[in-house]
């Protein structure tokens, strides 16, 4: 396509943007760890919940929803739909605990909640595991994807730096990669959230407007339901959001989805499988902004925010500009390309400018916060925890900064070397195939030791074994000791019948957990809230009018439930002063 000098000054506005606010928050963000990793602690829900949706959105996120729309219909995205009951636990019974620990990484729990050597081993492990490996391999495909959508957008010509070939889209990609890398070197934390909220509006804005013009192009929303009705034999193939059909004869199941499947997708997957965004009991980048949020309500309200927007309002510009893809483009071999061809194809500047710049905002929010996520780890984890524990908070700023550099270098190198972005995708979910159930627990039991997780982290085979393993060595194994129990407790008040030896000892009686019963309560209402939001703007985007308003009505009483919930919470837990740990 040809790209007007127009496009051009939009795409040039956003990296100027980008890289003026990472300097903005340059001279804040490095006061100290705190301030570099977790923004002082000061985060407003809504800024923090937004930084969650934007780093979710990745530049091959779209791609890969319109394959999945394209070879199986809307249901498809029942591959990833089926997180929201593990998103719901982590905001009404985990969201609260990560705050009150008062720790900066989700590693750094393991020297909390468990002591001595274990608890140090399995946290210099897990801080090495997710920064390396783990996060570079995310880094590597999404930086494959921005590669795949360059090609096919701009058909970059090569150029020669330093007496080397470089393709063009390397080098276009690269100047997404440092860019994001000067502003998360620079400022740390604060850059990433406040471009994450710049970012998050800039591409929700393009796939909007995508959206629109891939419905005009084959002719409006009712003929995209005729068509599609074709293509994949009836309607309700094409638009069900449910992966199953009611038939005379009962109900059955798609092919590429058998019950069985579905059983387990729905049963078990989603408090099982560890993935990144997903996590059971939260963690990762998800339990960083909870950390930076300025209360445990703000962390509460950011996690809720976070699983509406992931879930029930940002998939529907991304689903019907892949449906129109099957009309426009039967044939293509590549469903996935399909979406980067309908914004070469269909937009017309400034729109075009305006898509590459959400392009690049998602690839870079993506980016900016994997490298600021990784490089805590590293610092706080294995070089304060076991290096040198002793130094000024301006030593480790600049060590941090190095260390985001590290990551960098390094995802360049992985970059080289992956070749399938499915691959790697599906390596993610095999090396985290039955953690989940000791993560969740580890909070709600007390008997769950160190050697639990680790066993569960060595045994990466399928959910039954791992579980079975971690149970036993649980069993087999001594208990924490009463003390690092009692710190725990004092500091967290998990509360519950798995804590009921500990909290008694303590004084506390038999105390249940945060929020009591209604947490459960606002578990089930979150999930209903969430489905019927994502299943009611589907009916409306259809033309479903009655059926949507419906459902729309469902998730409003489901979300003024919680909201009452919330008015009549007790006084905010506030943990018995601690010092962070730094165990011998």
């Amino acid at each position: 396509m040809t790209i007007s000098s127009v496009d051009w000054a939009i795409v040039a506005a956003y990296f100027l943007l980008s890289a003026g606010i990472g300097l903005y928050f340059t001279r804040r963000g490095g006061e100290s760890l705190d301030q570099y990793f977790l923004s002082g602690r000061q985060v407003p829900w809504w800024l923090a919940g937004t930084a969650m949706v934007a780093t979710t959105f990745a530049a091959d996120t779209p791609l890969v929803v319109t394959g999945l729309v394209a070879t199986k219909g809307v249901a498809g995205n029942w591959l990833w739909w089926n997180f929201v009951m593990s998103g719901m636990l982590t905001v009404f019974f985990f969201a609260r605990l990560w705050r009150r620990a008062n720790v900066m990484t989700d590693a750094e729990l393991a020297e909390v909640r468990y002591g001595g050597a274990p608890a140090a081993l399995l946290r210099g492990f897990r801080a090495l595991y997710l920064a390396l490996p783990i996060n570079l391999i995310i880094l590597g495909w999404v930086t494959r994807a921005m590669i795949k959508i360059l090609t096919i957008a701009l058909g970059l010509k090569d150029v020669t730096i330093a007496g080397m070939t470089v393709s063009g889209e390397v080098v276009a990609v690269g100047i997404c990669f440092l860019i994001t890398v000067l502003y998360a070197v620079a400022a740390g934390m604060w850059a990433v959230l406040w471009t994450d909220l710049v970012q998050f509006v800039i591409k929700m804005s393009a796939v909007i407007v995508l959206a629109v013009y891939a419905v005009r192009a084959v002719g409006g929303i009712d003929v995209m339901k005729a068509k599609l009705a074709t293509h994949f034999g009836s309607e309700t193939a094409a638009l069900s959001v449910l992966p199953v059909s009611v038939t005379p004869h009962g109900i059955m199941a798609y092919a590429w989805m058998p019950l069985l499947t579905l059983g387990v997708y729905l049963s078990v997957q989603w408090w099982a499988a560890w993935y990144p965004g997903a996590e059971p009991g939260g963690g990762g980048y998800v339990a960083q902004r909870i950390f930076s949020a300025r209360s445990e309500r703000d962390g509460v309200l950011a996690t809720l925010f976070f699983q509406i927007a992931h879930y029930a309002l940002r998939p529907w510009p991304w689903i019907v500009t892949g449906l129109a893809t099957v009309i426009l483009y039967p044939g293509l071999e590549d469903k996935e390309a399909g979406y980067v061809r309908a914004f070469v194809e269909l937009l017309p500047t400034p729109w075009r400018g305006f898509m590459l710049a959400g392009f690049a905002a998602a690839y870079m929010s993506t980016v900016g916060t994997h490298l600021n996520w990784g490089a805590s780890y590293l610092v706080n984890d294995f070089y304060k925890r076991f290096l040198n524990r002793h130094a000024s908070e301006r030593h480790y700023v600049a060590v941090s900064r190095l260390a985001t550099l590290f990551i960098f270098f390094a995802s360049v190198w992985v970059t080289s070397q992956l070749n399938s972005i499915e691959k790697a995708w599906e390596l993610l979910l095999a090396l985290g195939a039955g953690t989940g159930l000791v993560l969740i627990l580890r909070w709600y039991w007390w008997r769950i030791n160190a050697w639990s997780e680790i066993s569960a982290v060595v045994m990466l085979v399928t959910v039954a074994c791992s579980t079975v393993v971690w149970l036993v060595v649980t069993f087999a194994t001594s208990p924490e000791p009463p003390a690092v129990l009692e710190a725990f407790y004092r500091r967290v008040r998990p509360g519950g019948p798995g804590w009921a030896v500990v909290s008694q000892r303590l004084g506390f009686g038999s105390e249940p957990i945060p929020s009591g019963a209604l947490a459960w309560t606002n578990w089930v209402a979150g999930i209903v809230a969430v489905y019927a939001t994502l299943f009611g703007i589907g009916k409306l985007v259809f033309g479903y009018t009655g059926t949507g308003i419906v459902m729309l009505a469902v998730a409003a009483v489901a979300f003024y439930w919680i909201s009452q919930s919330f008015r009549s919470e007790p006084a905010p837990h506030r943990p018995s002063p601690s010092k962070r740990p730094t165990a011998a």
